[in-house]
């Protein structure tokens, strides 16, 4: 277990990570919310404070049970060692008391000259006195490592009350943020409804992504879901069957590019409200449909892992969530299941 003493860094850091989460969620939050005031960047800004904040809490969790464990680890040793100390005043005290029974309450010299074998006498004395040194050496030595473990277990109980204290200013932070971002979510999917409604598609607004994902060719259309309607399943709200995979994220989420292409289409209206159909290499086209904004225009050329909009609940739509098909042409009627074709290309759902 590593010792507190090497990580005095963490509270700073936590520290400074509560005053870059509490200062961003409030930029460009003074608008009426009306079109041009930016509320798709502010939502993903507000998205990414909130999973910043998780993860800080996260971290900071287990750093603190790792301290607190230490602290407990510690709390055991001292036992051991009150219980050595315990066991070698013992020890002296039996020594003692075989002196006394053997002769040890007179002085050496009278016990000397009642001895039968004064030799044997000095040596059983030297024997004793080394004994005596023995255990006053060695309860010592471990009063010395009481202190220590004593002084390492204050410095983990105190580290670990320290973390606490982060973790509950974290939650705070957490929850204040995640109620900023529910009503600019809110007012995210209001002006989108707005636009479909008046048969106007908003805009491109071009989300502050920081870096695309290093690596993968394919990914998923968004970070972090969960499974709903799946290909081919039946329902009253489709006319035979549906013809892609759905994805329950809260309004406002990202959506990326599951691959390398270029934007075909960018429309509103319809069944599937706003929505934005890629064409990758191959002969392959995604949709991703139901959005609040998009972040690209029409022509766009676009990486693996970057922004294109952000999910929402506009047209045939009972909920939040990210409508996405494979096609093998840009119109309806083509469409693949599109689990199996992203797990072909190493994205597992």
């Amino acid at each position: 277990m590593r010792s507190s003493r090497r990580r005095p860094w963490l509270v700073p850091v936590l520290l400074c990570g509560l005053a870059v989460l509490a200062a961003r969620p409030t930029d460009g939050m003074d608008g009426d919310g009306g079109p041009g005031t930016g509320l798709g960047p502010q939502v993903a800004r507000l998205y990414d404070d909130a999973a910043k904040a998780t993860r800080r809490y996260e971290d900071g969790r287990r750093e603190a049970e790792a301290q607190r464990t230490k602290a407990l680890e510690y709390e055991r040793r001292l036992d051991g060692q009150r219980r050595k100390i315990d066991a070698m005043r013992e020890d002296l005290g039996r020594i003692a008391r075989a002196q006394y029974r053997d002769g040890g309450g007179l002085p050496l010299t009278a016990r000397m000259l009642l001895a039968d074998d004064p030799d044997d006498l000095m040596r059983g004395q030297r024997a004793v006195s080394r004994a005596h040194r023995a255990v006053d050496r060695a309860i010592g030595e471990n009063l010395g490592a009481q202190a220590r473990l004593a002084a390492e277990e204050a410095e983990a109980q105190a580290a670990w009350q320290a973390l606490e204290k982060r973790n509950a200013d974290l939650v705070k932070l957490k929850k204040e943020i995640e109620g900023r971002l529910e009503a600019a979510r809110s007012r995210l999917e209001g002006q989108a409804d707005t636009s479909v409604a008046a048969g106007s598609c908003p805009g491109a607004v071009r989300l502050d992504q920081s870096d695309l994902p290093a690596g993968p060719s394919w990914m998923a259309p968004v970070e972090t879901y969960e499974l709903s309607a799946s290909f081919g399943s039946g329902g009253s709200r489709w006319a035979n069957r549906h013809t892609g995979q759905d994805f329950a994220v809260p309004v406002g989420t990202p959506v990326r590019s599951v691959g390398t292409g270029r934007v075909l289409k960018v429309s509103c209206g319809g069944a599937f409200g706003i929505q934005v159909v890629v064409e990758h290499p191959g002969g392959y086209y995604t949709q991703y449909a139901h959005l609040a904004a998009v972040a690209v225009d029409q022509g766009d050329r676009v990486g693996a892992g970057q922004w294109i909009g952000q999910s929402g609940s506009t047209g045939n739509s009972t909920g939040p969530h990210l409508h996405f098909e494979v096609r093998v042409t840009p119109e309806m009627g083509s469409a693949l299941d599109p689990v199996p074709w992203l797990s072909q290309r190493g994205v597992p759902l």
